[in-house]
C-alpha cells in the first residue's frame, strides 16, 4: 500500500526546511478534504485548518497570518455559493485591515503597539478556488474582489500534483491561475444584466423569479428578511429598474431574470 502522507508525484521541501505558507482548506467532500490536507503537506505547507462548511470557513479565514485560502465553490447550508462569498469577504476584510493600518492578530492575539507589524504580501488573501463548474460568474466575482492572488481551477481537470502545488504557490505570491476553459468562458460570454449581480444576488433573484417572498427566500437561503431586503434593493439598482413600487420591480427583475436565462 502506498504510504498516503507523500501522495505521488510530490517532493518535499529542499532539506526538509518547512515551507513558511499557512492555508485554510474548504471542502464538503471528507475524501477530498482529506487528499487536499495530505497533498499541501506533503508539499510543505503548513494546513492551519480543514473545514467542511461556510460558518467554520469564516472563522478560519478571520485570522491575518493565513497565506492562502483553498475553497469550494458549493457549502453547507444551502451548497449554492457559500464558500465564495465567505472568501470573497475575507479577501475584502484584509484589504480594508490593510488600508487602516491594522496588522495581523493570528489565533485573535493582539500586537504590540510599539512595533506596527509587517503586513504580508499580497493586501488581500489569496484564493484559489477548486470547483467542479465550469461557471464564469463565479469566477469573476472573485477576480473583482482584489488585485490578483486568485485562482480558479476544476477539480476534475487538475491532473498533475506538482503543477496543483505550483498553482497554490502562485496565488500565494499574488499571482492569477485559472484553467483554460474558465478563461475561454469568461472571454466567449458576452455581457447580460445578470453579470452586474453579485453571485448572493443571483441565488435571490432566482428564488425572486420562483415566486417566493423575501421570508421564505430568507428561510431557503438561510440569512435573515433584512438581509434578503438589503439583496433585493441592490438588484433593483444594479439592474436600473425606475423607482416603483416593490412589486412592480419585482415584476420587471423577474422579466430580466428571464430573457438572460433564455439566451
Amino acid at each position: 500500500m502506498p504510504d498516503l502522507t507523500s501522495p505521488p508525484g510530490v517532493e518535499p521541501p529542499p532539506g526538509g526546511e518547512p515551507d513558511p505558507l499557512r492555508a485554510v482548506v474548504a471542502e464538503d467532500q471528507a475524501l477530498l478534504r482529506v487528499g487536499l490536507v495530505r497533498i499541501l503537506e506533503a508539499g510543505g505547507l503548513t494546513v492551519v485548518a480543514a473545514v467542511a462548511d461556510a460558518a467554520s470557513l469564516a472563522e478560519a479565514l478571520a485570522r491575518d497570518d493565513i497565506d492562502i485560502a483553498i475553497v469550494d465553490v458549493r457549502l453547507p447550508p444551502t451548497h449554492t455559493t457559500e464558500g465564495l462569498e465567505a472568501a470573497i469577504r475575507a479577501r475584502q476584510a484584509r484589504q480594508r485591515r490593510r488600508e487602516v493600518g491594522e496588522g495581523p492578530s493570528p489565533a485573535g492575539e493582539t500586537a504590540p503597539t510599539e512595533q506596527p507589524p509587517v503586513l504580508p504580501a499580497p493586501p488581500v488573501l489569496p484564493v484559489l478556488v477548486l470547483s467542479q463548474w465550469v461557471e464564469p460568474l463565479y469566477a469573476r466575482d472573485l477576480l473583482a474582489s482584489g488585485t490578483g492572488a486568485v485562482g480558479y481551477l476544476l477539480k476534475d481537470r487538475v491532473a498533475d500534483v506538482d503543477e496543483f502545488l505550483a498553482a497554490v504557490r502562485q496565488v500565494a505570491s499574488g499571482g492569477t491561475v485559472l484553467d483554460p476553459e474558465v478563461v475561454a468562458r469568461l472571454v466567449s460570454r458576452r455581457e447580460r444584466p445578470l453579470d452586474r449581480l453579485t453571485a448572493r444576488e443571483r441565488d435571490v433573484l432566482t428564488l425572486m423569479a420562483q415566486g417566493r417572498s423575501n421570508t421564505a427566500i430568507a428561510a431557503q437561503l438561510v440569512i435573515t428578511d433584512k438581509a434578503v431586503g438589503k439583496h433585493t434593493n441592490s438588484i433593483f439598482t444594479k439592474l436600473d429598474l425606475p423607482p416603483a413600487t416593490d412589486d412592480n420591480r419585482r415584476v420587471l427583475a423577474v422579466l430580466t431574470w428571464l430573457n438572460s436565462t433564455s439566451l
